[in-house]
């Protein structure tokens, strides 16, 4: 298979996709591979487990409907275990699946049929934003908020009782952006930027879905630490002090 490198790319990342569809398989193994990505396919989860214990994958395509471990239940144990981001490629494409697959934690959900080059542009943007967590210049590397502590080098969020909370990378950057901007009301298109890029095609549900699954693992007591600002969008309610 010709491969053809794509300058803009500093390293190679190593894409899995996930699909008992051979044709899908070969497909995005061809036309992600000519824009210089090492792609490996995979027909089942239990595939995807021997992949991901001999290899480092830097982003999973993955399938739902799938036989044996369907791909919402793996995607979710993926986020539980702190795996490589996951953009989810379904038939199933009603507003409702998208949701579920988001609250679960992918980071992208992409409804087939869809074509190569919009499955391009979503892993390009998908891996340029985790890209930029890792490389950011910003002198502020962490923050310290209500106890809580967030440190954008290691990508971690410690609780005030210094327990480690995984975070998915859309939910981490959706926190970066609060963080950065504490007592201020945030529209839901100013965090779509944020967490999916100025390129991004998600809608505003997505925002909702990520805030709800951050509140849920920011709760401490009776306190919200994020509150909705009706019409308007959400305001992180704590001090932030940079660290």
């Amino acid at each position: 298979m010709a491969v053809l490198p794509d300058r803009t790319v500093a390293t190679l990342a190593h894409l899995l996709v996930v699909d008992d569809d051979a044709g899908i398989r070969v497909l995005l193994a061809e036309r992600l591979g000519a824009y210089g990505y090492r792609v490996t396919t995979a027909a089942s989860v239990a595939e995807m487990d021997r992949v991901l214990a001999r290899d480092t994958i830097d982003l999973i395509l993955l399938d739902v409907m799938m036989p044996g471990e369907d791909g919402l239940s793996a995607c979710r144990r993926l986020v539980q275990q702190g795996g490589p981001p996951v953009i989810i490629l379904s038939a199933l494409g009603d507003e409702q699946d998208r949701i579920v697959g988001l609250e679960i934690g992918a980071d992208h959900y992409l409804s087939k049929p869809c074509s190569p080059r919009e499955i391009l542009a979503h892993v390009r943007a998908l891996l340029r934003r985790s890209a930029a967590a890792e490389t950011s210049s910003d002198d502020r590397r962490g923050f310290v908020f209500d106890g809580w502590r967030m440190d954008l080098d290691s990508h971690e969020l410690l609780d005030p009782e210094g327990v480690l909370v995984h975070l998915s990378d859309g939910e981490f950057a959706v926190l970066r952006a609060f963080v950065e901007h504490p007592r201020r009301v945030l529209t839901r298109e100013a965090l779509l930027h944020a967490a999916r890029g100025p390129d991004s095609d998600a809608f505003d549900r997505a925002i909702d879905v990520q805030v709800s699954r951050l509140r849920r693992k920011l709760r401490a007591g009776e306190s919200d630490l994020i509150r909705t600002v009706r019409n308007e969008g959400y305001l992180f309610v704590p001090k932030v002090t940079p660290t």
